[in-house]
C-alpha cells in the first residue's frame, strides 16, 4: 500500500505536495481547478516545475489528478457535453505537465437515455482525452456508486468502456471501496472481493488498475448512495481492512477521500488510521484465494497493447 490522500491545491498546484508531506502521505490526489466550476485555472508554468521538484524532495510515490465533478461525458445536452470534454482534456493536459500517474474521472450519467446511448456519447469523448495522455499519465475510469443512470457502476460496465476504447494502452481504472460497497459488492467479505477482482482480471486486466480510493461508507450495502465516512467510522468499520490487505491490491496509490474530523478532508490522523488498519490486517493469515505466494502478491495478467507500466513506486 502507498498511503495517500486527496488534498487542496489552493495557492498553486505545487502546494499540494507540502500538504501531503505534512500529513505523512506518500501519494496525493488533486483537482487541477475548482471541482464545481467550469472555468479552468490559469496555472503558472513555474508551478509545474516546482510541483515535480517538491515531489522528488518529499518522496511522493504516486500522483493522480481528479476531473471536476460537473463532468458528464454521456450528457444529452450538447453544451454540457462540450464543456465536459474540454474540462477532462484540460485536466489531462495539466496532469501531463506535472507528470501525474493518471487522471481519475467519473464518466457520467446517461440521464435516462439508456446505457447504449450513454456509451455512444462517452466513448468519443474519452477518445479525445486519450489523445492528450502520455505514457506516464493515463486516463483512469472510476467505478460509480450506481445512482440513477451513472455509467461505470459495475466491472462489466467498466470493461465495456475499455473494450470500446479498443483496449487503449493508456486507459486504466480506479476502484473505490465505498462505491463498490454501495453498488452491491461486499468488500468486507474476502470471497466476494476476490470474485470482483477475478472479474477485473478477466475482463480488464489487473495491470490497468492504477489507483485505489479507500473510503469507509456511510450508507448500506447496495444502497447506491455515495456517502463517504472516515476510516473506521462507517459501516465497513474494521473490516475495511479486508479490502486494504488483499494481496492483489498492494503497491498501489491508496487515496483517502474522507471528510476528516472537521469536514475539510483527510488529515494526518486519517492517514495514520489507514496505515494502522492496513498493518493489522496484513498480519492476518492469508486465505485460500489471496493470490499470494512465497514471492509476494501477484497482480494478475497484464493489460494488452503495451499497458504494462507499473505505477511509480
Amino acid at each position: 500500500m502507498i498511503p495517500g490522500a486527496h488534498v487542496s491545491s489552493a495557492g498553486g498546484i505545487h502546494t499540494a505536495i507540502d500538504r501531503a508531506e505534512a500529513m505523512g502521505a506518500e501519494a496525493v490526489q488533486v483537482f487541477t481547478q475548482s471541482p464545481r466550476a467550469w472555468r479552468p485555472t490559469n496555472h503558472d508554468p513555474a508551478s509545474f516545475a516546482c510541483f515535480k521538484e517538491r515531489r522528488a524532495e518529499a518522496g511522493i510515490q504516486g500522483v493522480v489528478c481528479h476531473a471536476l465533478y460537473l463532468v458528464n461525458l454521456a450528457a444529452t445536452d450538447d453544451e454540457i457535453y462540450e464543456k465536459s470534454v474540454a474540462a477532462v482534456v484540460n485536466t489531462v493536459d495539466v496532469g501531463c505537465a506535472i507528470e501525474a500517474d493518471g487522471v481519475v474521472l467519473h464518466v457520467g450519467s446517461h440521464l435516462g437515455a439508456g446505457l447504449e446511448a450513454g456509451l455512444e456519447r462517452a466513448v468519443p469523448a474519452l477518445e479525445q482525452a486519450l489523445e492528450h495522455c502520455s505514457d506516464t499519465t493515463w486516463l483512469l475510469l472510476e467505478n460509480s456508486a450506481g445512482a440513477g443512470g451513472t455509467i461505470g457502476r459495475s466491472v462489466d460496465e467498466l470493461a465495456m468502456l475499455v473494450d470500446r476504447l479498443e483496449r487503449h494502452p493508456r486507459v486504466g481504472i480506479c476502484l473505490d471501496s465505498c462505491h463498490l460497497w454501495v453498488s452491491g459488492i461486499d468488500v468486507t467479505d474476502r470471497s466476494a472481493l476476490d470474485d470482483c477482482l477475478d472479474e477485473v482480471d478477466e475482463r480488464i486486466g489487473l495491470d490497468r488498475l492504477r489507483v485505489l480510493h479507500v473510503n469507509d461508507a456511510a450508507a448500506e450495502l447496495g444502497s447506491n448512495r455515495d456517502r463517504h465516512a472516515n476510516v473506521g467510522e462507517g459501516v465497513l468499520a474494521e473490516r475495511l481492512g479486508v479490502f486494504l490487505s488483499n494481496p492483489r491490491l498492494q503497491n498501489l496509490p491508496t487515496i483517502l477521500e474522507v471528510p476528516g474530523k472537521d469536514g475539510h478532508g483527510p488529515d494526518a490522523d486519517e492517514v495514520r488510521k489507514l496505515r494502522e488498519l492496513h498493518a493489522r490486517w496484513m498480519k492476518k493469515p492469508p486465505t485460500r484465494r489471496s493470490g499470494s505466494g512465497p514471492s509476494g502478491p501477484q497482480r494478475g495478467r497484464k493489460a494488452s497493447r503495451g499497458g504494462s507500466r507499473k505505477t511509480r513506486g
